[in-house]
Order: C-alpha cells, then structure tokens, then sequence
C-alpha cells in the first residue's frame, strides 16, 4: 500500500528538530510529508535545509487542526494517510502492522497504534493510549487512561481489537474514506474532531482498530498545553457539537441536557479552585456551541449508531466509584 507520513506544524520547529529524524529513520515504507500550517518560525527552511527527502506542503492560513489536514491533504496522493503529531517518536517497525492490518481487514477504516507516555515510556499517554471509547454522556476515554489516570502498560493491551475512536496523535486512515467523510470538521478547529470522524465513519460500516504490534511515543500538550483556557473552551464545545451530529436521535435532548448540567458542575469546580479563566472558558464554549447548534444539527445522517457508548457513567464511576482503569467499566 502506498502511505504517506503527515506531520501538521505550526511554529514547532524545535519539536520537528526532536521528533522528524526517528520518524525518517523508521519509516522507509512511506513518503513523509510536513504540513505547515502557515507558521512564523524557521519550520520550512529548517525541513527543506536539513532534511531533503521530506516533502513540504504549505498551508496559507492556520485553521487549526481540523482545516489544516483538510487543506494539506488535497495535495496528497496515497492509499492511507498516516497523519502524525510533530511531537510523536516512532519506533522501529511501527508502519508494517498497521499496513498488515489494512491489508487484511477490507472494512477497517481507521487504525491506532499503541501510544505511550514519551517522558514516562512504561506508562500510556493521555491521547489515546490503547484506543478510545465514550461513555452515554459522550465523555471520552480509552483503555489505559481514565479522566487524568494513566495505567501502566503491563501488556494489559497488547491486541489488536476493534475501538470506537483513534487518537489524532497517530491516526491512520484509508484515503478514500477521508475523502468520502469529507474529512475533518473544520467547525472544530482543533480536538475531538479525529472522534467525530471515526462516529461518522461506524455510522457508515466502516471499523476502527488498535494494533499494539506498533508503538509510538506522545509527548502530549507540545502545541496547547492543558493550563490553557482554550483547551478548555474547544474541548467543551467540541464535544456538544459532536454529540449533536452523531446521537441517536432519541438520546439527543436528554444527552445534551445532562450534559449542559455536568458542564455547569464544572464550571463551578473551577471557580473553587480559582481556575477562573477556565470557568469562563466552559460559558464561551456554550454560547459558541448554541450558535452553531442548528448548522451542526443540519450535518446529521440519516443512519445513527443505536448503542454507542462502553459503559453509562465515567463521571459516575471515577468520581464516586473510584473506577480508575479500563476493567472497572467492561
């Protein structure tokens, strides 16, 4: 199969300096690809002076994640795009399961590989870890990271087994499916777009996979770092917009409406512990939700997944439980 590698950059010339050459090194399967999502640093000098194999594709706007593969992606051309954070370390081998995978499995669209903790590598790392699921309320989680618990990795995982969600840390997908879905929501700008997109894709019969066969290291939080407010308001936004185009429709009010009230709990969470800028965050995330509600609730499909969630309540049982790894909600 024909692959191509796509590292976004946006300002991460620094990052690209770390993590590109074990990318080049382990990689000879593909061709690697920099998006550069209109940055001001050196990026682009910095990629064509010092490592001339790597192609550049230049975006002239930022539009953030989402817009930015959207953007770069039209001038690629490969069976499965391998889209890849600028702070992830391959390792060696990490694209010969996941391509077996592809090979064998005609239906699977979507594939993750195992990721784990760059700066503790025995842990998993919060973006993704041994593949995502959410919960009724539609809060995400994944096997080996629940809320801001990571477990870690004693081979607990070490599968190849069917997920609802894959990181957009490591993500690698078939090309004619991205194209088909039209790719990434760019209402999105940045996070849980990649869950969105994998939502759509199930609810057209496609399948997500986690291969532990390969494995990369995140550092996670290089581009927006989670003390950042805007983390919070596009992580808070996002997921009320995703809920909205993809529940059924029989879930949609109650959802929403539980979900409007666990967000004011939150809010009030962080007031208490004077985290006022992301209380606010979590107001702004709302008023730009109920602005986009009906354009969102117009991208709806007619076929909606009937179960989509693992378990009821993560909220519930971390919080009042203390259900901290993956096997306490299967």
């Amino acid at each position: 199969m024909k692959i191509a590698v796509v590292i976004l950059n946006w300002n991460g010339v620094k990052l690209l300096e770390q993590f590109l050459p074990s990318v080049i090194q382990f990689s000879p399967e593909a061709t690697i690809y920099v998006a550069d999502n209109a940055s001001t640093d050196e990026s682009v000098a910095f990629v064509k002076n010092n490592f001339p194999t790597v192609k550049v594709v230049q975006n002239k706007i930022n539009q953030g994640f989402a817009g930015g593969y959207n953007d770069a992606l039209q001038h690629i051309d490969a069976e499965i795009y391998a889209l890849v954070n600028s702070d992830i370390e391959v390792t060696e081998n990490w694209l010969k399961p996941i391509l077996e995978t592809f090979d064998s499995n005609p239906k699977t669209a979507i594939i993750q590989p195992k990721i784990l903790d760059f700066k503790q590598k025995d842990y998993f790392e919060y973006a993704g870890a041994a593949g995502g699921f959410i919960d009724k309320f539609g809060y995400p989680f994944c096997r080996g990271r629940i809320f801001d618990t990571l477990e870690k990795d004693n081979r607990q995982y070490n599968d190849t087994t069917e997920i609802f969600w894959a990181s957009g840390a490591c993500f690698f997908i078939r090309s004619e499916v991205y194209k088909e879905l039209k790719g990434f929501d760019e209402d999105f700008f940045a996070h849980q777009e990649e869950i969105d997109l994998c939502w759509r894709a199930i609810n057209r019969g496609y399948s997500i996979k986690y291969n532990s066969e390969s494995i990369v290291y995140h550092v996670g939080g290089a581009t927006l770092q989670k003390a950042n407010s805007q983390k919070t308001f596009l992580n808070f936004r996002n997921s009320l917009l995703m809920l909205t185009k993809n529940l059924p429709q029989k879930n949609l009010i109650q959802v929403l409406f539980i979900r409007l009230m666990l967000d004011g709990i939150a809010g009030v969470k962080f007031v208490f512990s004077s985290q006022f800028s992301h209380c606010w965050a979590i107001i702004r995330a709302h008023f730009s939700f109920y602005s986009l509600f009906f354009k969102n609730y117009k991208k709806r499909e007619k076929n909606q997944m009937k179960i989509y969630f693992k378990t009821k309540s993560i909220v519930y049982g971390y919080y009042v439980k203390s259900g901290t790894v993956f096997g306490n909600y299967i």
